[in-house]
């Protein structure tokens, strides 16, 4: 008799199984604490182009959105011109909306001051959350919020400094994606083993 094949892992409710892109994001990214730069302003870029649409859509166009901005590279991305902008309206690859193209160009200028005047993005992003993962206790997809006080304070603050596209709907979004909370279900294999990869956190229930 041949083995018995394993129960597949169990993951969070909005996974969609057979979308092997989105399942590769969750297993892979999606929670997880990002101290880099260069993903910072990558998740800022695609969470902005999000807004309106599915999270899919983005994912699907991410490598396209890589190239067509740098790399995600804010300094190069900050200098780019009118020219720069109308031609990246006529690529298909992206989403081709001026407003969030054009934020990401102003975001980028707003990224680099914040580079210079705190010593990089990752300590301002972690200061929202007072430099520990918050952890949410979710059972189930009512547990999911939209917002949160770090994410109302973290909206306000860049709007301030001149970011666009940064609700705090969008805010929380990029929380999630960036590991500043934990929202991976109690019964996901992923919270797991996030929480046991990385430094204490702060738990919370929803």
């Amino acid at each position: 008799m041949g083995e018995k094949n394993p129960d597949p892992p169990v993951r969070c409710p909005w996974v969609a199984a057979d979308d092997d892109l989105y399942v590769a994001y969750h297993d892979r990214e999606w929670g997880v604490p990002v101290h880099d730069d260069r993903l910072w302003f990558e998740f800022l870029t695609l969470e902005g182009a999000q807004a309106g649409l599915s999270w899919k859509t983005v994912l699907r166009k991410r490598e396209n959105y890589r190239e067509a901005f740098e790399g995600f590279d804010p300094a190069r991305v900050a200098r780019f011109d009118g020219s720069r902008v109308e031609g990246l309206l006529l690529n298909p690859g992206i989403i081709r909306n001026r407003a969030k193209v054009q934020a990401a160009v102003t975001n980028a200028a707003a990224f680099l001051e914040v580079q210079d005047e705190m010593g990089g993005f990752d300590p301002y992003m972690w200061s929202f959350v007072g430099g520990l993962p918050i952890v949410h206790e979710i059972r189930g997809p009512e547990d999911y919020r939209a917002t949160s006080p770090e994410s109302d304070a973290m909206s306000a603050d860049m709007k301030r400094r001149g970011f666009r596209f940064v609700g705090s709907t969008i805010c929380y979004a990029h929380m999630q994606a960036t590991g500043l909370v934990n929202d991976h279900a109690v019964s996901c294999f992923r919270r797991a083993e996030i929480i046991g990869g990385n430094p204490p956190t702060r738990r919370r229930p929803t």
